[in-house]
């Protein structure tokens, strides 16, 4: 008899053990457990830690809530303004319905995948280069409003989407290149005219004041010639004014005519 209870009690402990192995689960941290009984979803959502379900009759989906890290791979498409493009981007997103995310949707990472590179061809056929090229913020924006959208009902937030490449063919590439090129080099003759212009009215400035007072043209003739002279060239070639030569006429006295020579008598004259 005792041994009999011996054998129960033994039978007993090892079928609670069973049982319990079987219907023991360990929820994670960023996980969230849904417990389906007999394909029926069970309301309420299991938390992270130690949980019972009934084994056999209940089945336990752990959703993850962590921020999905998702590359979208590169569309080529054509932009409004007619240049073929090859964009990637990346979108960030994380599940805030557990429920949603299995029962409305099959997949809600390829359902998001999906969703993303349709989004980001219609981005590419709305934009214009130059958008792609240098107003990203705007263009990341429209996207995850585009994706945004459908993805709510699927118990999904879309956190962040970023664009990470623009590829251009080559011959695109050149035709930016020189464009820039010529945008610098117009750039740069704008820049010496204007100094040209600045340079002359300077010049115009100083030879008003220089034509009042003669003098000060030759004081800036010899700062010349001392400024040449500090090369220590042999060869110095100095400017003389025109205007200094008949300034040095007027100055100088007026010398008399020198008087006529005698005249000789003719070789062929006969003698007294």
């Amino acid at each position: 008899m005792v041994e009999e209870l011996l054998t129960a009690g033994i039978a007993a402990a090892v079928g609670v053990a069973v049982y319990a192995g079987a219907a023991a689960r360990v929820v994670k941290q960023y996980e969230r457990g849904l417990v389906f009984r007999f394909g029926r979803l069970r309301q309420g959502v299991r938390p992270p830690g130690f949980t019972m379900i009934v084994p056999v009759v209940d089945r336990l989906r752990k959703v993850n809530m962590q921020i999905v890290t998702l590359p979208v791979p590169a569309q080529e498409g054509i932009t409004r303004d007619n240049v073929t493009v090859r964009v990637d981007a990346v979108v960030y997103f994380k599940v805030v319905e557990p429920a949603d995310a299995i029962v409305e949707v099959e997949d809600y990472r390829f359902a998001v995948s999906q969703m993303a590179q349709t989004s980001l061809r219609s981005i590419i056929g709305k934009s214009d280069l130059d958008d792609l090229l240098s107003n990203r913020e705007k263009l990341n924006e429209g996207l995850e409003l585009m994706i945004d959208s459908p993805a709510i009902g699927w118990g999904v937030q879309i956190d962040r989407v970023e664009i990470k490449d623009v590829s251009l063919p080559e011959t695109m590439k050149r035709s930016m290149a020189r464009q820039a090129e010529a945008d610098r080099e117009r750039r740069a003759r704008v820049i010496n005219a204007d100094a040209e212009l600045q340079a002359s009215r300077k010049l115009a400035e100083a030879a008003a004041v220089m034509s009042e007072q003669p003098a000060a043209l030759q004081l800036r003739l010899l700062q010349t010639v001392v400024a040449v002279a500090a090369e220590k060239n042999s060869t110095l070639v100095l400017p003389f004014p025109v205007e200094l030569l008949r300034f040095l006429e007027r100055a100088a006295p007026a010398q008399p005519p020198p008087p006529p020579a005698p005249a000789s008598a003719p070789d062929d004259a006969p003698a007294a």
